[in-house]
């Protein structure tokens, strides 16, 4: 076993899950990293070039730009002739039943025989030139062709489109080609269009080999960069050109490094690094927040914060959805913060846009943005009880975002000398989305707290409610012990602010702590009225255990209406491994010289583990002892406090938690102020003197 710096242990199967932890974050972290050949060099059009002279080390053309190569890859189109195959059946066949119509003797067209040839004539040469259905020609003049190729016998040729028929303008030509000595009329009744059928079949298989053949002729390259020629040099602003030749570079340097294996040089690059950075943020956390380094749900939630964001990151620039601007980073510390601490809340910011920032193709500004985003959401939400403290720091972080951008802008930005319509105005907005998205994290709390196991200040508010249904019976049950909770929990959220603690938590688990008392409730002080005492009818050992039961029943109760574990331990731990004092004292004076059972009036504890479980043990002490002083004197109140206190330092109460004596005396101040206010003596009253009448 391994010993921490507290002497407790870690297991083997500690280490395991905290190795398998690292691993599995780091993996899919760099698996998710986009990799883009060597040239790594950050670069956009209109902006100077931040790097040294850079030259070409070989020879490699210059590539056209996507608007370009669309632009003239359709001109090129348009000129494109499609293949039709001629089917000559077509034209045999009508013209064999236009003949057969005639043989049989039909009237009409084939009573005159000059009809009949003519038609069969005219017929010929349509079907000769070709007929194309209707919809086709539609598509063919849509698309601005001018020719088409025609396969005749597996010979092509290209044929005008005004000279191809349809079989609508076939009919016309049949009518209207020798008017002069064919009745127009006689014709029409004849339904000629029975016999016009299209023989012109779209060829997809030769139309688009021609069409590839046709783009693979195109030139993607506009010009050459030989080795040797200088691109850049350092502070030169990038133009059209410039940035056309950049992004050729960086094309070429891709197709170059994936066939020497720089892909996975690349990869191993990113590991060392992304791996080095959860390295140090383990490190700090053995080092700086050992609770949380023991704890597998504080372990699990900031890894899965981590990878969430590095991994939304990545994907979202390998495949380019959308600005990263738009991500609310903002959100990762803000959580952090609510259910852990402001330090550690940054240090994983900070590790996260790091890790973030290697994605990404201007990682200065960003880093820039993002950590001074994630200090102001830190600083402006320390504890998150009302949804307007959450909009307040959404418009807080906006605005953050906004100046800081706005002053790298004045930095670097030469055009803005002159005016300010240089400013990108694009980012500002995504900054806007950004803000709006940061709103998002009050659900998100409520899904985070099921899947981990913390509790929110927003859930320590809503149960610290008197109007909760368990709050609502300990006061019909048990309204001694509810006053004595209500008292007892203004004393430790005051003092909790005071020595900087979580003030709402130790309210809400100050409110709870005694609700194991509605079991029986009658053997409580605080509940007694008149000279009844039940517990005269009991031993002292059976008194005491039904006092320490209280604290067994509560952590009952608290099951069945299922109270977060946070609030659970202050029923457990208000009075620690502490004796029931009055019972256990009357036990020993009654039996002189003999020693009594200990466990049988001990609490079963633990001793409080945290700042806010021994605040709220003082809290409670005091509170109930202070019902028994005889006078409220400032003298008697003072001594109380120290007494009580100084007895729990005494019996050990408070070694396993955090808490200093500095805290421990700023406490005992507050609780001296709070009593000398609530047990103040009042001014009584005059009475009015009657005057007898003369």
């Amino acid at each position: 076993m391994k010993h921490s710096k507290d002497g407790k242990a870690f297991t083997k199967r500690d280490l395991l899950y905290k190795a398998l932890l690292l691993a599995g974050t780091l993996a899919l972290i760099v698996y998710f990293m986009p990799r883009n050949g060597k040239f790594n060099y950050q670069f956009d059009i209109n902006r100077p070039w931040r790097y040294g002279q850079l030259i070409a080390s070989f020879d490699f053309p210059i590539y056209k730009d996507a608007e370009v190569v669309k632009r003239e890859q359709d001109s090129l189109l348009r000129r494109f002739q499609p293949y039709y195959t001629l089917d000559k059946k077509v034209a045999t066949d009508e013209l064999a039943r236009l003949r057969g119509a005639h043989t049989a003797g039909r009237q009409g067209l084939f009573a005159s025989p000059d009809y009949t040839r003519y038609v069969e004539r005219t017929l010929q040469g349509i079907y000769e030139a070709g007929i194309i259905s209707t919809e086709a020609m539609e598509e063919l003049r849509k698309s601005g062709t001018g020719d088409i190729m025609v396969v005749d016998d597996k010979l092509a040729g290209s044929r005008p489109l005004p000279g191809i028929y349809t079989v609508k303008s076939a009919y016309e030509r049949l009518l209207s080609a020798d008017t002069t000595h064919f009745d127009r009329e006689t014709l029409r009744r004849s339904n000629l269009n029975d016999y016009i059928t299209p023989n012109l079949v779209y060829d997809l298989k030769r139309t688009e080999a021609a069409k590839a053949d046709l783009l693979d002729s195109y030139s993607w390259a506009s010009g050459m960069v030989v080795s040797g020629q200088k691109i850049v040099d350092r502070g030169e602003i990038i133009g059209k050109s410039t940035y056309d030749i950049l992004e050729s570079l960086r094309k070429e340097s891709a197709k170059r490094d994936e066939s020497a294996g720089q892909g996975r040089l690349m990869a191993l690059g990113q590991a060392l690094f992304a791996g080095m950075l959860l390295l140090f943020f383990m490190l700090y956390l053995d080092l700086f927040r050992i609770d949380y380094y023991k704890k597998r749900n504080s372990l699990a939630l900031l890894y899965v914060l981590v990878v969430f964001f590095c991994v939304l990151t990545e994907f979202v620039v390998s495949h380019d959805l959308f600005d990263v601007n738009i991500i609310p980073y903002a959100m990762l510390p803000i959580i952090i913060r609510l259910f852990l601490d402001s330090r550690t809340a940054f240090i994983t910011h900070v590790v996260t846009i790091l890790i973030c920032s290697v994605s990404l193709r201007f990682p200065h500004e960003f880093i820039l943005t993002q950590l001074a985003a994630g200090l102001v959401a830190i600083f402006s939400l320390r504890e998150l009880s009302q949804r307007s403290q959450l909009f307040r720091t959404a418009l807080w972080v906006t605005l953050t975002y906004v100046l800081m951008y706005f002053a790298y802008e004045l930095m670097t930005e030469v055009r803005l000398a002159h005016d300010f319509s240089g400013l990108n105005m694009r980012v500002y907005t995504y900054f806007v989305i950004n803000g709006v998205l940061l709103l998002f994290t009050y659900p998100l709390l409520f899904v985070l707290e099921k899947a981990f196991g913390f509790t929110s200040n927003v859930t320590l508010v809503e149960l610290s409610n008197i109007s909760n249904p368990l709050l609502r019976r300990l006061s019909e049950l048990a309204p001694g012990t509810f006053q004595h909770s209500m008292q007892v929990a203004n004393l430790a959220a005051e003092a909790a602010i005071r020595i900087g603690a979580k003030s709402q938590l130790v309210r809400t688990g100050a409110l709870y702590h005694d609700i194991g008392k509605m079991e029986n409730p009658a053997f409580f002080t605080e509940n007694q009225s008149g000279a009844v005492n039940p517990h005269k009818n009991l031993s002292y050992e059976q008194s005491a255990q039904v006092v320490i039961g209280h604290v067994i029943d509560g952590m009952r109760l608290a099951d069945k209406y299922n109270l977060p574990k946070t609030v659970k331990d202050f029923i457990c731990t208000h009075h620690g491994k502490g004796k029931t004092k009055y019972f256990y004292i009357s036990w020993k004076n009654e039996h002189p010289g003999e020693q009594p059972d200990d466990k049988l009036f001990t609490y079963p504890g633990p001793n409080p583990f945290t700042k806010e479980q021994a605040v709220l043990m003082m809290a409670d002490g005091v509170e109930a002892a202070s019902r028994s002083l005889p006078e409220y004197t400032e003298e008697c109140i003072n001594n109380l406090v120290d007494k009580m206190i100084d007895g729990q330092m005494e019996e050990g109460f408070f070694k396993d938690c955090p808490i200093t004596f500095k805290d421990i005396a700023t406490v005992k101040c507050v609780f001296k102020e709070k009593l000398k206010i609530t047990h103040h003596t009042r001014v009584s009253y005059p009475e009015l003197k009657t005057v007898a009448p003369t």
